[in-house]
């Protein structure tokens, strides 16, 4: 329950960041801060996976991405918005063109040391797009290779940790 937890103020923590009842959670919270992010993008490693190599046009596509921190201390992944990791079809992230709104706020994608994160999307093997006004598209891709990508939403120009895979639409 939410509700039944103790709100922390500033009275809480002590000079060195730790929590004055001495948690084991602001010790990992401290060491996750020594890392630096360029350390921490090199430790963290993404892999993408789909159910199957080849697709008929208009199959769904089941994609799973699995995050890795190698290291065995905890890491912070700075992302430049609330966005912490995103996945494209052939350079379209969530394969549409259409705006993504994302809040301007920093925020951060979290590892505990050695901590692996999977999530599941199912792509609807379409293209969305928005066409003039509110009218939108649904294309389907063209037969041959399409690249799927799987990325940590850090800032375009630093090495962003992710991984591809090629399927193929008949």
């Amino acid at each position: 329950m939410r509700g039944s937890r103790r709100r922390r103020d500033a009275s809480d923590v002590d000079a060195f960041g730790f929590d004055g009842d001495g948690s084991r959670r602001s010790v990992v919270t401290f060491l996750a801060g020594l890392v630096p992010p360029a350390v921490a993008r090199r430790a963290v490693t993404v892999s993408v996976a789909t159910d199957r190599d080849v697709y008929e046009r208009d199959d769904p596509v089941e994609i799973t991405v699995e995050f890795a921190n190698r290291l065995p201390v905890p890491v912070e992944l700075p992302t430049p918005r609330q966005r912490r990791w995103g996945w494209s079809v052939d350079g379209e992230l969530e394969a549409s063109d259409e705006r993504r709104y994302t809040r301007e706020r920093p925020a951060s994608f979290g590892f505990r040391g050695g901590e692996r994160k999977r999530v599941s999307v199912t792509w609807n093997g379409r293209f969305e797009r928005v066409r003039s006004g509110d009218r939108r598209e649904s294309v389907l891709p063209e037969p041959g290779d399409h690249e799927i990508r799987a990325f940590v939403a850090t800032r375009e120009n630093r090495a962003r940790p992710g991984d591809s895979t090629t399927i193929t639409i008949r």
